[in-house]
């Protein structure tokens, strides 16, 4: 297969990518989405792509607006919040979408939320099709539903899809036993069960989705998105991140 390291093959074949959408915040500047980070971003995208790896991509909202701090600091109600911040992940997602598309990368944009002019339909049979095609398929408008993360998103699409993993990117390089920032005795994990990753409280993701994996048996693969083509060293299944399995 083109595109394969030293004759690895993806550990891989059908995976769905989380990111926070404020990874795509300009740390200099706090613009909303930092062109250079997004090439970036989407440049690691690309390289997976390359492998010949169907890849879904759920990315969050929370560079632009977050539902639930909205209704904390701007009085908008916990409702409208949340629909204004699944409204910011397709404006990530297109942001996304146009990017990869300069790569010569085939990308579809599913969206639970209706907007025919921007994003087709969020349809599972379409979505499936799309990535059968190679095309990357970027899932926005989160749920469709208040209340749900995009964390919930990626564990709900992940599952429906039939991928082998979710990718969970963060600014970390795996799960601690406690706050690395804080304690520098933390100790990381380099592979974890659900059920002990729940005894010992280990935020992973939010609640729901934790289940949504655990009862589905969906692995959860936690790594650092800003070290070196971490992405696809993550689909190689080199040493890289936690394994929640």
């Amino acid at each position: 297969m083109d595109g394969i390291p030293d004759g690895k093959a993806p550990r891989y074949q059908r995976i769905v990518l989380k990111l926070s959408g404020e990874v795509l915040r300009s740390r200099e500047s706090g613009e909303s989405i930092d062109g250079t980070v997004l090439h970036r971003v989407c440049e690691d995208i690309k390289a997976v792509h390359d492998l010949g790896v169907e890849v879904g991509l759920v990315v969050g909202g929370g560079n632009i607006f977050r539902g639930l701090s909205g209704a904390e600091t701007r009085g908008v109600a916990r409702t409208t919040g949340d629909y204004m911040g699944m409204l910011a992940t397709t404006i990530n997602g297109l942001a996304l979408m146009d990017c990869l598309e300069k790569m010569e990368v085939p990308v579809r944009v599913l969206s639970a939320i209706e907007m025919n002019k921007v994003a087709e339909p969020y349809i599972l049979r379409r979505a499936t099709r799309h990535l059968e095609k190679g095309r990357v398929v970027i899932f926005v408008g989160g749920t469709g539903n208040p209340y749900f993360s995009t964390d919930t998103t990626a564990a709900l699409r992940a599952s429906e899809i039939g991928a082998d993993v979710i990718l969970k990117a963060t600014k970390v390089d795996g799960i601690y036993d406690k706050d690395p920032v804080q304690f520098p005795e933390a100790v990381k994990y380099d592979h974890i069960s659900f059920m002990e990753a729940l005894k010992m409280r280990l935020k992973v993701m939010d609640a729901t989705a934790f289940a949504l994996c655990q009862d589905n048996q969906m692995p959860i693969l936690v790594f650092n998105l800003n070290e070196k083509d971490s992405i696809r060293r993550a689909v190689l299944r080199e040493a890289i991140g936690t394994l929640v399995e």
